[in-house]
């Protein structure tokens, strides 16, 4: 269940992207907990809105299982009050987080169930172009698990959904509301399949949108002999030229690297040397044995990366 909170919209000022790869963001959904994590994410969703003029949406969803006590309700007059009250408060403290965070008048969402299903439901329903939202910095042990909601949507949604890390607790590095989010570099990962190509479509296209350059990287396997390791980069560097369209080379600075080792060790390295403000990846369909492993290469570059990672499903 979800109740929508209606409002005027405020006039958007930043000029809007043209479309040239294909890559269209129109509406954004970022659900938010009122975190650190999703105040950083919130901040992606109001720039790339401003950037492409598109519709944004912010969903927070009452979790009423979080409450196992309101189940002993002496009755269901009981339960009902509790519960309205739950949508009420969500509703009151993202009025505050929206009014908090300044920015582009969003449209505001309260639903109620469990926040990855209502997520990617309304996702659905609203033909939401791209999902924003924080995944926790994890350590240790705690790597294994993005966070229920975060991986769940991760693995179900059908489209490109952006992982935002927490800010730095550094205060100097924090942002203003006035700020925008600045993405200077954006890494791209491309193995030559079609959902990697996919995936640099968005990065050329967010390139366009924020005057960014482009690194487009490919990770040989570690596996061939070293009088091989020079063809095979030869022959990586000629297809990955390959990839880039006419009028993107005109238009935005792209560049191309091969490296050879553990893809997702190899991506996190070069993102780290060359400090790319996010990274951009594709991901096969979300099903069957898809599910059960989301990737080994993805999934990893979003539990140990510092940058936002960008999944791009085809």
């Amino acid at each position: 269940m979800e109740i929508p909170i209606q409002m005027d919209p405020v006039p958007n000022t930043e000029p809007s992207v043209a479309a040239r790869t294909g890559a269209r963001i129109e509406r954004i959904l970022c659900p938010v907990d009122f975190s650190e994590c999703s105040s950083s994410a919130y901040e992606y969703a109001q720039s790339i809105a401003r950037h492409y003029r598109a519709t944004l949406l912010v969903q927070h969803v009452a979790e009423l299982w979080q409450h196992p006590s309101a189940s002993f309700a002496i009755s269901a007059q009981s339960w009902e009050d509790f519960r309205g009250k739950l949508l009420s408060d969500g509703g009151n403290d993202l009025q505050q987080f929206v009014n908090g965070a300044g920015g582009i008048e969003p449209e505001r969402i309260i639903g109620e169930g469990l926040a990855a299903d209502e997520i990617l439901s309304l996702a659905r329903e609203r033909a939401v172009s791209l999902i924003v939202m924080g995944t926790h910095g994890r350590r240790g042990v705690d790597h294994l698990m993005l966070g229920s909601v975060t991986e769940r949507v991760l693995r179900k949604a059908a489209c490109p959904v952006l992982a935002v890390r927490q800010a730095a607790p550094d205060s100097s590095k924090r942002r203003t509301k006035d700020d925008s989010v600045r993405i200077r570099r954006i890494l791209c990962c491309v193995d030559f399949s079609a959902h990697s190509e996919r995936a640099l479509e968005y990065a050329l296209s967010l390139a366009d949108a924020y005057s960014a350059e482009v690194t487009v990287l490919h990770v040989l396997d570690d596996t061939s002999g070293s009088a091989e390791v020079e063809r095979e980069t030869a022959n990586a560097i000629g297809d990955l030229e390959k990839l880039i369209p006419s009028a993107a080379r005109s238009a935005t600075k792209v560049q191309w690297a091969v490296r050879r080792g553990k893809a997702y060790v190899e991506i996190l390295k070069f993102a780290s040397a060359a400090q790319s403000d996010l990274i951009v990846t594709g991901v096969r369909g979300r099903h069957a044995l898809d599910l059960a492993v989301f990737g080994s290469t993805t999934y990893r570059t979003i539990q140990l990366g510092r940058s936002p990672v960008l999944t791009v499903p085809i």
